[in-house]
């Protein structure tokens, strides 16, 4: 029967399918949080579909470590709705995995040390181990990923004359024009929290599901993030739906070119060609949105630290923190980045990488794949 209880579960069914303890679910109830919406003819809880659908995020927020009263603001936001807490939730456990992935590659760090005999201080064990990992890591992306004055000035001179600008997948800040009335949205809490203290405004909300009327902005802009977007060519209409011109710095995945091209996917993580296997291509993006593409090269002394950004240093990528801003050494997983740094750091030593690449000493910039998309 539509509306009725018997298309309710009963508390103690839910508290089951949960994990959680009825009592649990009652003290939900008695501070809002989750409220069930009707009552069985014997005066117990009973919880309709949408009743569900909010416990199942607050439960996803209670186990990601947030506080019930954050939790809270976190569910009752009305700029925020399923789609976009789901998008949210697979940003913040895909952080989750990426911290754990962080603290395995120290403890294997550590126990490779012990077994040459080499202890580490105690100020050592306590910023690896210890409360500061989280801090580490989360420092490691403003620590290195830096606005390169260069590629932001083509960037923000395909923005033309906008005067409002809506950044999407904004992150730390990075390339937002000071000099524009700027809009940021970020779906992830961690990056949310790093952006500095006088930065736009920002929402949370994910690029698929923009909480903005059409033509809102003069442009939106988007700059190495449609990678970590579940449906990258939904976001990118939906840029277009808000603004009346879309910008967006990304790479071309399907040129194969760039990894024989860029030494460091050719001769040491060619993991990375399987992490780009499924990607939408440029051009296809591109045709999405009716955009033109612009190829733009990367400085020798680039001072954002994206993946290909230190092709004539080398020596940056021996540099942990280095890595750890760069979500595809996370992603090709422990053992590949243990190896590749292995092979790099014995071939500089050996004089073997200056001779493969000798050619690149004499260049000032290198097209590695790196595009704007201007609509």
């Amino acid at each position: 029967m539509v509306g009725g209880v018997e298309e309710h579960l009963t508390v103690g069914r839910v508290a089951g399918l949960a994990g959680v303890s009825v009592r649990t679910l009652h003290h939900y109830d008695e501070i809002g949080l989750v409220r069930p919406s009707a009552r069985t003819p014997g005066g117990y809880r009973a919880y309709a579909a949408g009743d569900v659908e909010r416990l199942r995020e607050v439960l996803a927020y209670r186990r990601l470590g947030f506080g019930l009263r954050e939790i809270s603001d976190l569910v009752d936001d009305p700029a925020t709705d399923t789609i976009a807490h789901l998008h949210r939730l697979r940003g913040l456990l895909l952080e989750q995995r990426d911290r754990a992935a962080a603290t395995l590659a120290a403890i294997d760090k550590e126990l490779e040390a012990r077994a040459m005999g080499i202890r580490t201080t105690p100020e050592e064990q306590l910023k690896v181990f210890g409360a500061q990992l989280y801090e580490a890591i989360g420092s490691a992306y403003p620590a290195t990923r830096r606005t390169e004055p260069r590629i932001a000035a083509q960037v923000w001179d395909a923005l033309g004359d906008a005067q409002t600008v809506l950044n999407v997948g904004a992150g730390t800040g990075s390339y937002e024009p000071s000099h524009r009335d700027v809009t940021a949205v970020e779906p992830s809490a961690v990056m949310r929290a790093q952006r500095p203290a006088g930065a736009a405004r920002c929402v949370a909300a994910s690029a698929e599901s923009l909480p903005f009327k059409d033509q809102s902005f003069d442009a939106a802009m988007a700059f190495s993030t449609i990678h970590h977007w579940q449906d990258p060519i939904a976001g990118l209409r939906e840029m277009q739906r808000v603004a009346r011109r879309v910008v967006v710095f990304t790479h071309d995945a399907s040129d194969a070119g760039w990894r024989h091209r860029f030494w460091l996917t050719r001769d040491y993580l060619p993991e990375v060609s399987e992490l780009v296997t499924g990607r939408p291509p440029v051009d296809q993006l591109a045709r999405a949105i009716g955009a033109r593409l612009e190829p733009v090269l990367i400085p020798w002394d680039c001072a954002d630290g994206f993946l290909e950004a230190h092709w004539r240093r080398p020596e940056a990528y021996l540099e942990e923190h280095v890595r750890r801003a760069v979500s595809v050494w996370t992603r090709v997983g422990p053992q590949a980045e243990k190896r590749a740094v292995a092979g790099l750091r014995e071939d500089l030593s050996s004089g073997r990488w200056a001779e493969r690449n000798r050619d690149l000493t004499d260049l000032d910039t290198a097209e590695l794949g790196l595009r704007l998309l201007v609509a």
